[in-house]
């Protein structure tokens, strides 16, 4: 990891789910000693702080389907100007959340560095969910949902201004792995778009390795890297207890970080983000420790 530039930033959104507390996400990560253990490994670290997010009892609720859209939308638009300024400048950003909404500004700030590049973007996406809703289709109205589907070009409203120009990557070159978790609508969705999509089970038939491979090989494939958006919720409840929707059935602590590693010895990662760690929800830090361990594994830390 020796010279290997990474910028922090956090983002305590929210807005795009209904359990308090994953506000103190970035918190919490940054108090297992994130910055200081990535320097340790030899990588140059900063820390551009926390993002300024407006908080639910502030807002009004102008839409059920989509609840606090044009805020989240705002604090997604102020992320990407921060997001694609770093990668501008030659920093890998790692974005510390905050509810899985706040991943339409990671990528459309990732993805607007790699068009100046002349570069198309892929994505890794590690969720125990698809975040495919719409507004349409959303059971919940709740936005954390929704980020992957606007990235990808569906939906109108505040949320698809902030994803402009749409879509912000090609679905051909996303990735979903470890979902165990759909709505109807996103089944739909992600058919319609021909997503590929990595479950649980093919996991469990075929292992980690071969998903995580294969995955890469999708957000490499004409692209000039990738994104990884981990939702802590990928990793089974037992290893990360500090999520808002736990689902039974995910990631192995080790799975998770021979995922995290593969990736890291790639070559290929350009952002990424840890989201969804609920410390009230958690049990002596214990999920946010695991995500700074993970995010260490992503950038480079080695067992030998």
């Amino acid at each position: 990891m020796t010279g290997k530039r990474v910028s922090i930033l956090g983002v305590p959104l929210d807005l795009g789910q209904r359990r308090r507390g994953v506000d103190m996400g970035p918190s919490a990560i940054r108090a297992a000693e994130l910055g200081a253990r990535l320097r340790a490994l030899g990588a140059v670290v900063e820390d551009d702080g926390d993002m300024d997010v407006d908080l639910p009892e502030t807002q009004g609720v102008e839409d059920e389907r989509a609840r606090y859209a044009a805020a989240i939308a705002k604090t997604c638009r102020e992320t990407a100007d921060v997001v694609s300024r770093r990668m501008a400048d030659g920093w890998t950003p790692l974005t510390l959340g905050g509810d899985h909404s706040l991943a339409l500004g990671t990528l459309a700030g990732a993805s607007r560095a790699m068009r100046q590049r002349g570069e198309r973007l892929g994505l890794i996406w590690l969720d125990a969910h698809a975040d495919m809703n719409t507004p349409e289709t959303s059971p919940s109205g709740n936005v954390h949902g929704m980020p992957l589907a606007y990235a990808l070009g569906l939906g109108e409203g505040p949320l698809a201004e902030a994803a402009e120009p749409r879509p912000l990557l090609e679905a051909r070159n996303a990735v979903l792995v470890g979902v165990r978790d759909l709505d109807a609508g996103e089944r739909k969705a992600v058919e319609r778009l021909g997503l590929r999509v990595i479950t649980m089970r093919r996991i469990d038939e075929g292992g980690i390795r071969a998903a995580v491979q294969e995955a890469m090989r999708i957000a490499s494939d004409g692209t000039g890297g990738f994104h990884v958006s981990l939702d802590l919720d990928f990793v089974d409840p037992r290893e990360a207890p500090g999520v808002g929707t736990p689902v039974r059935g995910g990631a192995t602590y080790r799975e998770a970080h021979l995922a995290m590693e593969m990736i890291a010895d790639s070559g290929g990662l350009r952002s990424m983000d840890l989201v969804e760690v609920n410390p009230i929800l958690d049990t002596a830090n214990q999920t946010a420790e695991l995500a700074a361990e993970l995010a260490l594994s992503a950038m480079g830390k080695r067992i030998l």
